[in-house]
């Protein structure tokens, strides 16, 4: 087993070339929004998941993952070169390639609280005419006028 500090070091180099590499080296245009989000390596370092996301060309469009996916898997052999070459470390690690979900669940845990924040609006705009019901105090009691001593 290796250090963990080792692992994290390596995934964060990984990050970083395989990063450059598709942004400067690799020509492939269906590469062109793919953003590299995260790293992880095994304990082993013999395979590094690689994290990535797509985005789109405007706000409009949604990107196309199949693409961008097939475009990484074809380019893996290049990538593990470029990640053999550039951390010098005995084995180069094997590359898998995974989608990160996380930008997709931001985007929809936004949706949700602009909802709430709407809903509570509405709520505090009802409040706002809203009366009691009953008496301004209804604790208020009538005991003081009918202590004697």
């Amino acid at each position: 087993m290796v250090d963990q500090a080792r692992a994290r070091r390596l995934a964060k180099r990984i990050s970083s070339i395989v990063a450059t590499a598709i942004d400067s080296e690799i020509k492939d245009p269906r590469l062109r929004f793919v953003t590299i989000t995260d790293t992880k390596v095994t304990g082993d370092l013999r395979e590094a998941t690689i994290y990535y996301t797509v985005m789109g060309e405007t706000l409009d469009v949604e990107p196309d993952y199949a693409e961008a996916s097939a475009g990484l898997e074809k380019a893996k052999g290049i990538l593990r070169s470029k990640v053999g070459a550039g951390t010098g470390i005995k084995f180069t690690p094997s590359l898998t390639f995974k989608l990160d979900k996380v930008p997709t669940v931001a985007k929809e845990m936004e949706e949700l609280l602009a909802r709430a924040r709407a809903a509570d609006a509405e709520v505090a705009q009802v409040a706002a005419g809203a009366k009691h019901a009953g008496d301004a105090d209804p604790y208020k009691s009538d005991r003081d006028d009918d202590v004697e001593d």
